[in-house]
């Protein structure tokens, strides 16, 4: 057994953002079910429940949360500025990230700076220190990229004070590396791509961590199958997974527990084991949820898991994203 140097308390609990200025914690709240997405997350989110959550991550280790403007219609970002306004205040060493979304197909440089206003407001912070362009990867991006678009914009914000450092968020691998060639941003975040059942986004964390920037790790679960050692849902990253990732889990699934653990905490370390990873952002709905997961970055795993795991990969490593 090998103790995890990512448990809280340890040296690599706490680590500079590589790109800013800024400490986070391994493990980082995701706000995506905090507001009640329920046709991804399958259940209805209370909002008491969801400001109790984030409570909950205040009063742990837990010192990075992240969250998204467009996250049930600015939910998440008002469950989370409650729970600051009952604390009195931002905890001291918490960073809450957040992301610029389009309003409907308008991701336009006015609406960027719509974003950024209403996601100050719904927070109650007046400094947001890291605001990520999100999942642009579904509009065109020679007008995502034009003089005076969403991305110039965003640039702009960071370059005039109005945010802190800027990051790039997104999924289909294809189109976030034509995003990540612009050279302007400090910070990735890629979710569903980098598990134990996914490895699209490799080159993507390589590249962002050759050029210095922090490199954030989201949905590690795929959406649920990593997260449950029986049963669960039948997708990954949204959508149907082909009948040999299926098998993959579940073959990964009887590797963790003849290793005496669950596929979820080894879903987890997956990610924090992986030194180019600065935070693993896990959604959490329920209070219960931020507990488990810290003891579950903390629980040590036979180092022969890790190879075992392996060679039990889908026939293709990057099939989310296979053109």
């Amino acid at each position: 057994m090998t103790e995890a140097s990512y448990a809280p308390g340890a040296e690599r609990w706490l680590r500079t953002l590589p790109g800013t200025e800024l400490t986070v914690s391994a493990v980082a709240l995701g706000g995506g079910p905090l507001g009640s997405m329920p046709e991804l997350f399958g259940r209805e989110v209370p909002a008491e429940e969801g400001v109790a959550t984030v409570l909950a991550a205040f009063d742990s280790p837990i010192r990075f949360v992240d969250t998204a403007n467009g996250y049930s219609d600015g939910e998440s970002e008002r469950r989370i500025g409650a729970a600051i306004g009952l604390w009195e205040g931002l905890p001291e060493g918490v960073v809450v990230a957040t992301k610029v979304d389009p309003r409907g197909a308008d991701y336009s440089g006015q609406r960027v700076r719509q974003s950024v206003v209403e996601s100050r407001a719904r927070l109650g912070l007046d400094e947001l220190p890291l605001v990520h362009l999100h999942d642009p990867e579904g509009h065109d991006f020679a007008t995502m990229t034009a003089p005076g678009g969403a991305v110039d914009t965003l640039v702009e914000l960071r370059d005039s004070g109005v945010v802190g450092r800027i990051g790039l968020a997104g999924g289909r691998v294809q189109e976030i590396a034509r995003y990540l060639e612009l050279g302007v941003f400090d910070v990735l975040l890629v979710h569903n791509r980098w598990t134990l059942l996914d490895r699209s986004a490799g080159p993507l964390v390589a590249e962002a961590h050759r050029r210095g920037m922090g490199v954030l790790n989201a949905a590690v679960y795929g959406g649920g199958i990593l997260a449950a050692q029986r049963g669960g849902p039948t997708t990954y990253g949204y959508r149907p997974a082909p009948p040999e990732v299926l098998e993959a889990a579940a073959r990964m699934r009887e590797a963790c527990a003849a290793h005496g653990t669950d596929i979820a905490t080894a879903a987890l370390q997956f990610s924090l084991r992986d030194e180019r990873i600065a935070s693993t952002i896990v959604g959490m709905s329920r209070p219960g949820h931020v507990t488990a997961t810290v003891e579950a970055a903390a629980r040590a795993l036979p180092d022969a898991l890790w190879d075992e795991l392996e060679g039990l990969l889908p026939p293709s490593r990057t099939w989310l994203d296979a053109e």
